[in-house]
């Protein structure tokens, strides 16, 4: 069983919020509960109750890691782990695959590749302040030590 940080739970959740209904995020996908993008294949309804959104989050959050774990070549701390799930859960996993973000983490340049988080606070071609503060925050976990984990 993979472990997922905790804290990486608690920024995704902080972040994304919860919605018991459909809305639509600023970059113009439809979503629901804790920033799940709802796609075509999921049988979600209007409206889901905090229990269903916390099932799609331990989804989601699972998928995420494992496209960090795939994507980063080099040994992260538990901290780093959870900043790049939460970056990942809310840019999708092709954007830390295209990133100069990963591109600097696997040439083990950790702290120039902090300074990758705060490029990534547009939605819609507009600069967010909540995306803003989550970079910030995801920039700062990534910085702090943490315990060392295999992936």
């Amino acid at each position: 069983m993979m472990h997922i940080p905790s804290l990486a739970l608690a920024l995704i959740k902080k972040y994304e919020g919860f919605s018991n209904k459909v809305y639509i995020c600023p970059a113009g996908y439809k979503t629901i509960g804790y920033g799940h993008l709802i796609k075509s294949k999921d049988k979600v309804g209007d409206y889901l109750s905090r229990a269903e959104a916390e099932e799609l989050l331990q989804n989601d959050i699972i998928f995420y890691a494992m496209a960090v774990m795939q994507l980063i070549k080099v040994p992260l701390t538990e901290m780093q782990f959870a900043a790049l799930i939460s970056f990942t859960f809310n840019l999708g996993s092709a954007a830390l695959e295209r990133s100069t973000l990963r591109q600097k983490i696997n040439r083990f340049e950790y702290n120039w590749a902090a300074e990758e988080f705060l490029k990534w606070v547009f939605a819609g071609g507009v600069r967010l302040s909540g995306l803003v503060k989550r970079r910030e925050e995801e920039r700062a976990v990534f910085l702090a030590c943490g315990l060392q984990i295999n992936h």
